[in-house]
C-alpha cells in the first residue's frame, strides 16, 4: 500500500522556491527532473548557509549515492514552492536527506524524495567520517529529534 503523502509537520527545515516560466514541460506541470534540482538546491543551500560546505576549499564532501521520488500531485509555473527537509538517516560516512515539495500553502507534499550523501575525503574522493561540526547540525535535522 502506498504511503499518503507528507505534511509540513513532518519536516524540520524550510525553504522557499520561485518556479520559473522553464520549470513546465510539454503538459505543463513541473518536469520531473525540476524537483531534483529542488531537492538539491534545498540540501546545499542549508549546508552552505551554515557553514558546512565550500563547494572549493572543504576537506570532505558529500557525494550523492542514491535518490529517489514519489510523485502524489502536479504543481506548475507560476507557484511557488516550499521545500521541507528533514535527516532520516545519519551514519558514521552517509546521511539520508528527505525533502517534501509543498506548492503554495498546501499542507500536503505534491511530491517527496530523498537522497543520500556519502562523505568523501574532496581530494582521493575515498570514504571518510561525516565531520563532526557537520553531524553536530545534521543531528538538529533528525526527524525525531
Amino acid at each position: 500500500m502506498r504511503a499518503p503523502p507528507g505534511t509540513r509537520a513532518d519536516y524540520v527545515h524550510f525553504r522557499l522556491h520561485t518556479t520559473r516560466w522553464n520549470d513546465n514541460d510539454v503538459y505543463g506541470h513541473l518536469n520531473n527532473v525540476v524537483h531534483y534540482l529542488l531537492f538539491d538546491s534545498t540540501v546545499n543551500t542549508w549546508l552552505i548557509s551554515n557553514g558546512l560546505l565550500d563547494t572549493t576549499n572543504s576537506p570532505s564532501i558529500g557525494l550523492v549515492a542514491e535518490t529517489g521520488c514519489r510523485y502524489h500531485g502536479e504543481m506548475s509555473y507560476p507557484q511557488d514552492v516550499t521545500a521541507g527537509m528533514r535527516v532520516a538517516r545519519l551514519g558514521t560516512s552517509s546521511v539520508r536527506y528527505e525533502i517534501g515539495l509543498f506548492p503554495g500553502d498546501a499542507e500536503k507534499a505534491a511530491a517527496e524524495g530523498f537522497f543520500v550523501h556519502v562523505y568523501v575525503d574532496a581530494q582521493s574522493r575515498r570514504p571518510c567520517p561525516i565531520p563532526d561540526d557537520t553531524r553536530a547540525a545534521l543531528k538538529m535535522l533528525l526527524r525525531d529529534a
